[in-house]
């Protein structure tokens, strides 16, 4: 297969802003390789770093949800990674050591010198660390999922955000058979949640949000949610506690952005002896109105959750191929590589009569 001596990319060269640039493809080493990318998702994060608040160097390549096809590859990789030429891959996000005490631990997403894909300069050799682009390199230390290439690209990726719900939702807090889970936010990962709890046998799931999210509340029923809120017209207390019998929820999961209110929302909604999930970032602001004593007093747990780990990503390909849930409901939008910026705006609400909840980058070439 002959390949372009260059690789159409948006690159990050300052806050809010995304340029054009035609960048050189890298040789490969025996223990790397090379995807093209078929579909690449956008995320809340995309955002953040868009806006700066990330404080990421620049400039670079943006995106670290890619679903790529496999055009070069090295042998060590090929054999390392059980893939091969024409193979379709997702590939994770964080790229560790492998060798210092969290990954040798098991806890690999945890790395003492962890980098992340799309959060990589371009003066870092090979410069293709990010999935806005026609092409995306493979570094010797990513962890590499095959996936089935008769899904449409658009369903396929979204790998990233259901590997999410299946972590943050399930993994952390160790949901099960007869649990009562509550899910604030309804966006991508939270509307991925809901899937993974469901898969996970959970008895009772409620999911907050606000009265814009009515379209992704309904979807959340569609998807296995036994109740939804609106926390702008109804009172949420009042209703969490009417829904989980005075109780409370064995589990609660913020992941909504930015907002703060929440987190302290969820100290009441958690039952004696809970678990909190915290997986919504909020840009580093203090949570006015929490109460720690609430947290002694009933004894539940918080737990931070970021990033996706491998068994993660392998529940939310197997769900995907499954099949069983109808995931297309979440897609909303397909834009051109050149559109990334009004992907992003789209995301968040900037562009006016549009918004979406799941949507990818799809190159041409």
């Amino acid at each position: 297969m002959s390949l372009p001596k260059t690789s159409f990319a948006m690159v990050q060269t300052a806050p809010r802003k995304l340029e054009k640039m035609d960048l050189p493809m890298p040789e490969i080493s025996d223990d790397a390789g090379l995807m093209r990318i078929d579909a690449c998702g956008i995320c809340g994060s995309d955002y953040e770093q868009y806006e700066g608040v990330l404080r990421t160097p620049m400039p670079l390549v943006p995106g670290h949800e890619p679903l790529g096809t496999v055009v070069t590859i090295g042998d060590r990789a090929a054999k390392r990674w059980g893939v091969d030429v024409g193979d379709r891959v997702a590939m994770e996000t964080m790229l560790s050591c492998r060798h210092c005490d969290p990954c040798l631990g098991g806890f690999y997403h945890l790395c003492d010198t962890r980098r992340i894909y799309s959060y990589i300069p371009l003066s870092d050799e090979p410069g293709l660390w990010g999935s806005y682009s026609q092409y995306m390199y493979m570094d010797p230390n990513s962890v590499v999922h095959k996936v089935d290439p008769s899904l449409a690209p658009e369903i396929a990726v979204m790998f990233n955000p259901l590997g999410a719900g299946f972590r943050w939702a399930v993994e952390i807090p160790q949901t099960g058979p007869g649990d009562t889970v509550v899910i604030m936010g309804p966006g991508q990962r939270g509307l991925a949640s809901v899937l993974a709890c469901r898969e996970a046998g959970a008895e009772k799931i409620i999911v907050t949000g606000l009265e814009a999210d009515a379209r992704k509340l309904e979807i959340a029923r569609t998807f296995g949610a036994d109740a939804t809120i609106d926390v702008q017209n109804e009172n949420v207390r009042d209703r969490v506690r009417e829904l989980t019998n005075g109780r409370g929820a064995d589990v609660v999961l913020d992941v909504s952005s930015y907002a703060t209110e929440p987190v302290v929302q969820a100290v009441d909604f958690a039952r004696m002896g809970g678990t909190i999930v915290l997986a919504g970032v909020k840009g580093f602001k203090p949570i006015p109105g929490f109460i720690s004593d609430k947290v002694v007093l009933k004894e539940i747990t918080i737990k931070g959750a970021i990033g996706v780990t491998r068994s993660g990503y392998a529940s939310a390909i197997r769900l995907l191929e499954k099949r069983k849930h109808p995931v297309e409901m979440m897609h909303t939008h397909d834009f051109r590589l050149d559109q990334a910026e009004l992907a992003i705006k789209t995301l968040a609400r900037e562009i006016e009569g549009d918004e979406s909840i799941h949507s990818c980058l799809i190159p041409e070439f």
